[in-house]
């Protein structure tokens, strides 16, 4: 009888412990979930995006003629003086070479103008002879008319042909040297480029000065070699006169103002900047972005306002992150946006009261991208559920993880 009371005493406890197990995995527990605390902070609506440094005012210096560009000796970051500093050289172009029936002609032509010359010699050899005879003539006009053995008439008739061959002898000299001219310029017509070639460094160039001072910002064409009119050279700036173009969308750009507040970050130095707003362009763009999808953006100018000392390793071209300040209010009630959802056409969050959510529909105002203003529905202290899921619904029993945590 003794061993029958103890297996059923025995039996008993195990169905006790069994009950209890049973009871312990199948109780209904509460949803595990990550709550907060209704807080007053500061908001701050921004828009944010990358940008990049410029120059505000750079000079592009180009060829003024064609020619021969010198090899420019400068180095992107030299400094340059206005007036000063001469940024390039330009020589004469060389000449082209000439096809034979062009060679041909050129030669032909410098034969008829040596031959020319030889004639023009001529002339102003008769052209003397006739005025030596001329002043001869002269001469013995004059002692007969000392004589009496001729007539005035007679004398003044030698005087004129003295005069008209003086004059006839200084138009074959003029002849003669057109005729050297001529020859001067045929024989220029066979100049070949080796011949030029040989002149480079030393006839006078075209120096181009540059007209502020500044450094080098880019050289676009550095190498020696023939240049056309208009041809870019070197772009001058001056680095420490920097702004900022952000390329935003085009429905960002409209909720801009000049003279907004702007934090320029991820600069490389280790706090970041401060800027406003300057100017937004009338005119927007076509850019295609790396997803390959077609945006309209608009160029917002902004002025760099902290102390140049802290960013004078900035230079042209460098990127940064700005965020444009739009609105900014302090001691106000917000809620990461993670807890809102939508509910109807309401937003709405789910309390946590005594460990049972509670649906409560709220009126938001401003919101960023991490939490929204709340104008009415929550009270500072309020828990709330801070990433709600499809587990969640009004009257559910909710367990904090942070409390799991500490048990």
């Amino acid at each position: 009888m003794q061993a029958i009371n103890s297996r059923r005493i025995l039996w008993t406890i195990i169905g006790t412990l069994l009950l209890i197990v049973l009871l312990y995995l199948f109780w209904p527990r509460g949803v595990i979930v990550d709550m907060a605390q209704v807080k007053k902070s500061t908001l701050q609506v921004t828009i944010a995006d990358e940008a990049k440094t410029r120059v505000h005012d750079t000079y592009v210096l180009s060829a003024p003629i064609t020619g021969y560009l010198r090899r420019i000796e400068l180095e992107v970051g030299d400094p340059v003086l206005r007036s000063s500093t001469t940024v390039a050289q330009i020589e004469p172009i060389d000449p082209a070479f000439l096809d034979p029936r062009s060679e041909a002609q050129a030669k032909a032509d410098i034969q008829a103008a040596d031959s020319g010359k030889s004639l023009a010699k001529a002339q102003v050899s008769q052209a003397q002879a006739e005025l030596d005879f001329a002043l001869s003539e002269v001469q013995r006009m004059g002692k007969l008319r000392a004589n009496n053995s001729v007539s005035a008439r007679e004398l003044d008739n030698a005087e004129r042909a003295y005069k008209y061959q003086r004059a006839a002898l200084a138009t074959a000299q003029a002849a003669l040297q057109m005729r050297n001219y001529e020859l001067e310029r045929v024989q220029a017509l066979l100049l070949s480029p080796t011949a030029t070639q040989k002149n480079h460094g030393q006839c006078q160039c075209l120096n181009i000065i540059a007209p502020i001072n500044g450094h080098i910002l880019k050289i676009l064409s550095k190498s020696a070699g023939v240049v056309t009119a208009g041809t870019p050279l070197v772009e001058i700036g001056d680095p420490q006169d920097l702004e900022i173009v952000v390329e935003l969308l085009s429905f960002d750009a409209v909720k801009v103002q000049p003279g907004q507040k702007v934090i320029i970050d991820n600069w490389g130095g280790t706090t970041p900047l401060t800027g406003v707003v300057s100017s937004i362009e009338p005119i927007g763009f076509l850019k295609v972005s790396a997803l390959g999808i077609e945006e309209q953006r608009v160029n917002v100018i902004v002025a760099v306002q902290s102390d140049p000392a802290l960013w004078q390793r900035l230079g042209h071209g460098y990127q940064v992150d700005v965020k444009i300040l739009l609105w900014e209010g302090t001691n106000l009630l917000t809620v990461p946006i993670t807890a809102l959802f939508r509910d109807q056409q309401h937003w709405a969050v789910f309390l946590a009261n005594n460990n049972v959510v509670e649906k409560r529909r709220v009126q938001i105002g401003r919101k960023n991208a991490f939490a929204a203003q709340i104008i009415s529905g929550l009270n500072e202290g309020d828990w709330f559920v801070l990433y709600p899921n499809d587990q969640i619904a009004d009257g559910v029993r909710i367990t904090s993880r942070a409390a799991l945590s500490k048990s």
